[in-house]
């Protein structure tokens, strides 16, 4: 099951479960859209993968199967891909 990380890696966004705006790669690192698109090139920072919407979890679902409050950042934010 995914965990569903609370926020964006590089920018500290909120990503609610329900955020259409969440990218996840294979591990689960977590960015906003905004990030994916001006700084990360598609590509997590972290693994190199492929970055792809996070599926969104059905709000009666998240009582017995929450998102995850454990907020990830990078330090310093994410640096541009070249």
């Amino acid at each position: 099951m995914l965990q569903m990380r609370p926020n964006c890696e590089c920018c500290d966004r909120d990503l609610p479960p329900d955020s259409v705006d969440a990218m996840i790669c294979s591990f689960e690192c977590t960015f906003c859209a905004g990030c994916v698109s001006t700084t990360l090139a598609g590509r997590c920072p972290n693994c190199g993968g492929d970055l792809m919407p996070r599926p969104t979890r059905a709000a009666h679902l998240l009582a017995k199967n929450p998102a995850s409050t454990q907020r990830v950042l990078k330090p310093g934010g994410c640096q541009k891909a070249t």
